[in-house]
């Protein structure tokens, strides 16, 4: 299978994991008798899930960003209540986020990428070309898939992890080893460990757990509610925009826009593994009708309530914390976050 073809049917859409790069999903999750199952090696089973060949399926995730981190114009967030994934095997693939009463859409057909939102009325096609047949980024679907989620998260953090087989587990009805990443000694996190519930079958993770230090609940979660493998209509990898919506054309590779057609933001990552920080800036306009009150929302009034103000070679702004991550909100507008301790983001803001 062509290489790039594969990582675009792995997601619909989407590749980075989240602001804190590590998918920013929560949902509550159901206890079922652990099933018991061959043995298998910690590293045997990292492998499997890397080369798992995507199947055709059809499932439900819920969905519930409880992170606890302040809204910041510019910088999508995702805040979907359950969402629907579909993939046909061949790399066509269907994710819709549901949102109290409306619906994100993202389908990736033969030839071109939709994103549609059906409460602002408007839809973007990307087209993709044989020859960049590789998925434009999307930061609200990414994610949304708990498979697609757990797998970036494997990948970006097997080389700065202790790896363990610890035990099995049924999700969505499925038998599943628990995969647990534990951060080497010279990582700086606020998390303790990672757990994967692997596929037994197809590999596929189908739920993740992010867990911190002092607590036995997971700080975040993500998992499928049910699944089923096999063949998929074909009408659901086809998106005609429904009458009155709003298209925009754009070609492979032009970042996608959000609601109110502004670019998004540039994101820069630094440092890897554990202590991964994400840099990005809002965009000047946005933050200018934030300061000003003509906005959404009064973001300086909103940091003086959540945050803690803070000064350093980076200039001045604000830091959020919580148990899982950090951001660090400066008054220029930039924005630095990551599942790591505040001296960490000063560090990445300072050296660029």
């Amino acid at each position: 299978m062509n290489t790039k073809r594969k990582a675009t049917t792995v997601a619909v859409a989407g590749t980075a994991v989240g602001a804190l790069g590590l998918g920013l999903l929560a949902m509550p999750a159901g206890a079922e008798d652990a099933p018991e199952l061959p043995e298998i090696g910690a590293q045997q089973l990292v492998g499997s899930v890397l080369s798992a060949e995507p199947k055709a399926m059809a499932g439900t995730a819920e969905v519930d960003n409880e992170l606890g981190l302040p809204a910041v114009p510019g910088v999508p967030a995702l805040d979907a209540q359950q969402a629907r994934v579909y993939y046909d095997g061949a790399g066509k693939g269907r994710i819709a986020l549901e949102k109290d009463s409306s619906e994100h859409t993202y389908v990736l057909g033969d030839d071109a990428l939709w994103s549609y939102d059906s409460e602002a009325g408007t839809a973007t096609r990307t087209a993709l070309p044989a020859e960049a047949r590789q998925q434009p980024e999307s930061p609200e679907a990414a994610g949304a898939d708990p498979a697609q989620a757990a797998t970036q998260v494997v990948e970006q953090l097997r080389k700065t992890s202790d790896v363990a087989v610890d035990g099995t587990a049924r999700v969505a009805g499925r038998a599943a080893y628990e995969l647990v990443l534990t951060p080497k000694p010279d990582e700086r996190t606020l998390l303790r460990e990672v757990r994967v519930a692997v596929d037994a079958e197809e590999r596929l993770p189908l739920r993740m757990q992010v867990l911190t230090h002092g607590t036995t609940e997971p700080a975040l979660e993500a998992g499928f509610t049910d699944l089923e493998f096999g063949p998929q209509p074909e009408r659901l990898f086809e998106f005609s925009p429904p009458a009155g919506t709003e298209v925009t054309e754009q070609g492979a590779g032009e970042h996608p826009r959000d609601e109110q057609h502004e670019a998004a933001p540039e994101v820069d990552i630094v440092g890897e593994g554990w202590d991964t920080v994400v840099l990005a800036r809002i965009p000047e306009e946005l933050r200018q009708q934030a300061e000003s009150g003509d906005g959404d929302m009064d973001m300086a009034a909103m940091l003086e309530q959540v945050g803690k103000p803070v000064q350093g070679e980076f200039g001045s702004g604000h830091v959020v914390e919580t148990r899982v991550g950090t951001a660090l909100i400066t008054d220029d507008g930039r924005v630095a976050a990551g599942a790591v301790p505040e001296q960490v983001l000063r560090e990445a803001l300072e050296n660029r």
